[in-house]
Formats: C-alpha cells, sequence, structure tokens
C-alpha cells in the first residue's frame, strides 16, 4: 500500500520534504493569479494535515510557504516509511473514514494488508477526491482514479503494465460498510 500512496509523489524517495519543481509550478501560478497546480508533495500534505488542519483563511503563498516549510522539517525529523505511515493513517477517504485501516475495513471488509492492487489504488485515488471518487456512489469516477494510480504504479515500475492491467480486471469487491470483526474498524 505505501507504493500505492507514493506513487501520486513520484519524487517522494528522492526529496527531502520539498520538491523544487512541484514549488516552482507553484509560485509561477501565484504570480500570474492561476488556480493552485497540486503541487503538494506527500510531506506538505502531511504537514498541512498535523499543523493547520481546517485552519480558517489560511492559504495563499504565506500557507504555501509554512506547509513547505513545515514538510522540509518532517523530512528531516523522520525516515520516509514513517512519513508513509503517519499519511496513511491520518488521510481522510471519505464517509468518514480517517486512515487506511478504517477505510479498507468500511470500503472493502478487509484490513489494508489483504487489499489487492487494484482496491489498494482505488483508496489511493479517493484521496485526491474523497466526494467526487466516492467508490458506492461515483463508481465509474472511482475506476478512472484506480487506473490512473494504478498507471502511475506502472510507470515508476512497482508494477509492470500487464500487472497493473490485470489489477484494473478484477472487480472491487465493495462491501460498503465496515465489517464485523476486521481491524479499523
Amino acid at each position: 500500500m505505501a507504493d500505492s500512496l507514493v506513487a501520486e509523489d513520484q519524487r517522494f524517495y528522492s526529496e527531502a520534504g520539498i520538491d523544487p519543481v512541484a514549488v516552482a509550478r507553484v509560485i509561477v501560478g501565484h504570480l500570474i493569479g492561476g488556480p493552485g497546480q497540486g503541487g503538494s508533495t506527500l510531506y506538505q500534505q502531511l504537514a498541512k494535515m498535523l499543523y493547520t488542519p481546517g485552519t480558517p483563511g489560511r492559504s495563499g503563498v504565506q500557507a504555501d510557504a509554512e506547509q513547505v516549510l513545515l514538510g522540509i522539517k518532517l523530512g528531516f525529523s523522520y525516515p520516509e516509511a514513517e512519513i508513509v505511515r503517519i499519511y496513511a493513517d491520518v488521510i481522510y477517504f471519505g464517509h468518514g473514514y480517517y486512515g487506511l485501516a478504517a477505510a479498507s475495513c468500511g470500503y472493502f471488509g478487509k484490513g489494508s494488508a489483504q487489499l489487492s492492487w487494484g482496491q489498494a489504488a482505488m483508496l489511493v485515488g479517493l484521496v485526491q477526491a474523497p466526494s467526487a471518487d466516492d467508490s458506492l456512489s461515483h463508481s465509474a469516477n472511482a475506476r478512472a482514479s484506480e487506473a490512473h494510480v494504478l498507471g502511475r504504479l506502472a510507470v515508476t515500475g512497482r508494477l509492470t503494465q500487464a500487472q497493473a492491467a490485470r489489477a484494473y480486471r478484477q472487480p472491487p469487491h465493495l462491501a460498503g460498510g465496515r465489517a464485523a470483526g476486521c481491524a479499523g474498524s
């Protein structure tokens, strides 16, 4: 599952809490007054969730700079595996499921270690838009997000193209609610 999570931040293992390319994209967006460009690294997203969750009026250049600095601090304070574990424990997956354990039980009725690649990819796809890509209400969107994540895993070499295609062909087997006895319920 960790490989799936970092597939969305392809430079995760080569950055120290900051992705200079992504930061430059955000700066250019602010300068030209355009919309956000999705330049947050996994570190910055975690910093936002841990240190500035739901802080009203916190947007723009100052908030982005603060998240970059806090992301760098996290990068130097924790090993990469710990960053991924913490992120997986606090990220919102929709339907009131915070953390991977709750989401895997809620959506699939099993623990995260038992998820197929396709199921893991579907959960990772939810992170970007938990409501719009909700697998229970918007299955086509959820499947498209799953395909995107599986494609990223193939591009980054964590899966072969054949493995990604095989994973996508498997039905997700949604449970649609927390299963009794499932760890994380």
